[in-house]
């Protein structure tokens, strides 16, 4: 199980005009429960104006670099992201949820292997993470990064992944695509979309060889590469993303399966964590199982409730369930039973939800 710990920040560096990113120190109590894989992320809680508030980031460092850092970029009335930008200092402390996320490859030495990754913005923090570890661990393989950003004083990380281009010339090709400002190339200048993408892959590498393709960033930019990609015959299984914002538009492929059932027939739940169990009804027109649980004292994990992260990830051991919207869920995981809690509605008399099932 996920659990929050207390850490101390270690520094808040500034990367561009609007991201900083953050440092924790870990303490040697609790150095193996922050020991992370690329690609993973954090959860952070703060009292922010009196209100709890929960958000996830990603894990811009290597695990071999011995550091624990994430990115926030700050958005639009984003109240976290604010804070972290404008408020937050070295020698402050935050909760700190154990690392997460399964976004991401097995790494071995021995590997030889072509990576694609398409990012956008603050996109590039795990896309980084994961270009670092396969550039340090597997001497053998090959990156290809497609990047895009408003201008060039925009673009988070820029010093370091042109020092990892300059350490690793062979191996690691990058491309800047800009919105906003003239580089001379049509082909650079504008978003990453359905249309750039496959020029792309026209021009630039054979999507036949490549065994992994990670993509990070806004929703209309993830299913623009995915949708590209699986059109040129890319086997869904070397295609791995991960949203970071999504719209409020339902997913069309989980459409609903199965009727809701009534108010007057409510459904008797159970809520499963840390071998405790939590008990309440829950009808059509209820919550989510998420908030109805909050609501009776469970202390759940969650962060984004929204559908794009795990963190209320359970599995459902007896009853059916429908989810509003899954963007996290990988289908196996869905056909052993596992949810998103904070997408899970019941669709039976009686359903049964554990935390403790991994």
């Amino acid at each position: 199980m996920p659990k929050f710990h207390t850490l101390n920040v270690k520094e808040v560096r500034k990367e561009t005009n609007d991201t900083v990113s953050v440092a924790f120190d870990v303490p040697n109590d609790l150095k193996a429960d922050y020991q992370f894989i690329q690609g993973q992320y954090l959860t952070l809680k703060a009292m922010i104006n009196g209100e709890e508030v929960r958000r996830s980031y990603s894990i811009c460092s290597s695990p071999m670099d011995e550091e624990l850092r994430v990115a926030i970029k700050k958005v639009e009335e984003g109240r976290f992201s604010t804070f972290a930008n404008e408020v937050l200092k070295a020698d402050d402390k935050l909760e700190v949820m154990t690392p997460m996320g399964r976004f991401y490859t097995e790494v071995h030495s021995e590997q030889s292997k072509k990576y694609v990754a398409f990012a956008a913005g603050s996109g590039i923090t795990p896309i980084i993470s994961i270009m670092k570890t396969v550039l340090e661990t597997e001497s053998e393989s090959e990156f290809i990064l497609f990047y895009g950003n408003q201008k060039t004083d925009t673009i988070i990380f820029k010093e370091a992944i042109d020092g990892l281009k300059n350490t690793n010339m062979q191996r690691l090709s990058v491309y800047h695509i800009l919105s906003r400002e003239a580089i001379g190339s049509s082909l650079f200048e504008g978003r990453i979309d359905k249309e750039r993408c496959e020029k792309f892959c026209n021009l630039f590498l054979d999507v036949e060889s490549v065994d992994e393709f990670f993509m990070c960033g806004p929703e209309s930019m993830i299913f623009d590469v995915k949708d590209t990609l699986e059109t040129l015959g890319v086997d869904k299984k070397k295609i791995h993303f991960e949203l970071f914002t999504t719209s409020a538009t339902p997913a069309p492929q989980k459409p609903k399966k199965k009727k809701a059932i009534s108010n007057e027939d409510l459904s008797d739940i159970t809520v499963i964590l840390d071998s405790h169990s939590y008990q309440f009804q829950l009808g059509e027109d209820g919550e989510n199982l998420l908030d109805a649980a909050l609501k009776e004292g469970a202390d759940l994990p969650f962060a984004c409730k929204g559908g794009v992260c795990c963190t209320c990830r359970a599995k459902i051991t007896e009853g059916t369930v429908d989810m509003t919207v899954n963007y996290a869920l990988e289908p196996w995981e869905v056909e052993q039973g596992f949810v998103l809690a904070c997408q899970a509605h019941p669709t039976s008399k009686k359903v049964v939800m554990s935390f403790d099932e991994t």
